[in-house]
């Protein structure tokens, strides 16, 4: 059975090597170099199953990854970043969400139900993109059949002189024109559409209001576990009524289309493909596993710890589950569990389940010289970001080297004295440090601003030397 993967981008990824694949995430993530090779191997993985036979395949199963790390080192990122490189649907969870059957809380099977309807977008999104072009044809054909009314049946072939001019007035009656002039008057108003001479013409379309919530019937021993969807059952009560309103060419062009591809894009193969590649390349992004590591105790909510991992496990392991698009295999989906393992340890999670997360990865603390990568290279850099948020208000915001080593100074002192949250300090640090000129950035008149480290001393130094505000702030 192949792995699904888009046509447009299968070739693409086919072609990336491991190295390769590092590369690309080395975009988006400063260091952590092992747990990169990991995800890249696992990636790779999938394409050679892909070129397996039917019976091999099936029996090669993915290989999970076990990140151990503190809040903040990319481990989420790392993995948001591998799904996106692969096209694959991606669902980040938390799993002390979850709890065991029996008390309230989420059931397991919720996170495959949730996945599904993310690739089911995704795959609408794709679908939708593909007939694009052919839905705007058609949506402009009803729009001109709005503008002019056709020809009445019956009326003359032969052209006639002395017709009232349809440019001027496209509701123009049309019984005495011929149909060739009906159709070169047609001709031209497409033209004037296409070149947005009509944008301040009305006109009146049907819009369906919104539907009203549907309703749900809760059968099984799972609160997640559909048994009868009245919206499936009884379409015709939500769809919601439509009435007539007046709007601008420009909205009813853009609301006719919409329609023409809801109407192109079939459902019934977005669902079925939708659970094939779920199925075939999911990938679930397990975070905070370490809060449900460790043996049952006789108090808390810590009594359902155990319980969960058990409820997990089979999930991992491969079982079936139902969703309201089809039964959905979980064998050959990729697991990336989480955890920064502070107080228990990997060997605190029940056997079974260590085994099925047979690669472990530890990433590294971050430190002053990887912040400062942090806030420079990667494609999408904390201080890019801000320096085009402000130039969107014509500020020229730019950063020295000096500032810039400042600036991961205070964060990695901030990081030690207080909680480590590794990279998201800087986002607090950055917040603080550019109050001023955020608030004042409409309001300047030297539109020009130069932070060096002398700034950011004088902005931040007081805060982190008074460790107790320090803690409040930063």
């Amino acid at each position: 059975m192949p792995i699904y993967l888009p046509e447009t981008t299968s070739s693409r990824v086919e072609a990336l090597t491991p190295k390769q694949i590092v590369a690309e995430l080395d975009k988006y993530v400063v260091g952590q170099k092992q747990a990169k090779r990991a995800v890249a191997i696992a990636l790779r993985n999938r394409m050679r199953r892909q070129k397996l036979a039917g019976e091999m395949a099936e029996e090669v199963a993915p290989k999970n990854i076990l990140m151990i790390g503190p809040t903040g080192v990319g481990k989420t990122e790392i993995a948001r970043r591998l799904a996106k490189l692969a096209q694959s649907p991606f669902l980040k969870v938390e799993a002390s969400k979850y709890t065991e059957v029996g008390y309230v809380g989420r059931d397991v099977e919720s996170m495959i139900r949730d996945l599904v309807e993310i690739a089911v977008e995704l795959m609408r999104e794709e679908r939708t993109a593909e007939v694009r072009e052919k839905a705007r044809v058609s949506a402009e054909e009803r729009l001109l059949d709005l503008l002019l009314p056709p020809v009445p049946a019956g009326a003359p072939d032969a052209g006639s002189a002395g017709g009232p001019s349809p440019i001027e007035d496209p509701r123009a009656s049309y019984a005495g024109d011929s149909r060739a002039s009906y159709q070169k008057t047609r001709d031209k108003l497409r033209e004037q559409l296409r070149a947005v001479r009509l944008d301040d013409r009305q006109v009146e379309i049907d819009i369906r209001e919104k539907a009203f919530p549907s309703f749900e019937i809760i059968a099984g021993s799972s609160v997640e576990e559909i048994d009868i969807n009245l919206k499936d059952m009884l379409p015709g009560m939500f769809q919601g009524r439509t009435r007539r309103r007046r709007v601008r060419v420009p909205e009813a062009l853009e609301h006719l289309s919409h329609e023409e591809e809801q109407k192109l894009v079939d459902m019934e193969s977005v669902s079925r493909l939708a659970v094939e590649r779920v199925e075939q390349a999911g990938i679930i992004f397990l975070d905070e596993i370490d809060k449900i590591a460790g043996r049952e105790t006789t108090h808390g909510p810590d009594v359902s710890r155990e319980g969960v991992q058990r409820d997990i496990l089979p999930i991992v392991e491969g079982t079936t589950v139902n969703t309201k698009h089809g039964m959905v295999r979980t064998d050959h989906i990729l697991f990336i569990a989480a955890g920064a393992f502070h107080v228990s340890k990997p060997s605190d999670l029940i056997p079974e389940l260590q085994g099925r997360f047979p690669i472990r990865v530890e990433l590294e603390a971050l430190g002053r010289e990887d912040f400062v990568r942090i806030l420079t290279e990667p494609r999408s850099a904390l201080i890019k970001q801000y320096v085009a948020l402000l130039d969107t208000e014509g500020v020229d915001l730019r950063f020295t080297d000096d500032a810039v080593a400042r600036i991961a100074d205070f964060a990695a002192v901030v990081n030690e004295r207080t909680e480590n949250i590794g990279a998201r300090r800087l986002h607090t640090v950055m917040e603080k440090l550019l109050d001023e000129i955020s608030f004042d950035a409409p309001d300047l008149h030297d539109k020009s601003i130069v932070i060096d480290g002398a700034y950011v001393d004088r902005m931040l130094a007081s805060i982190v030397r008074d460790e107790g505000l320090s803690r409040y702030i930063l």
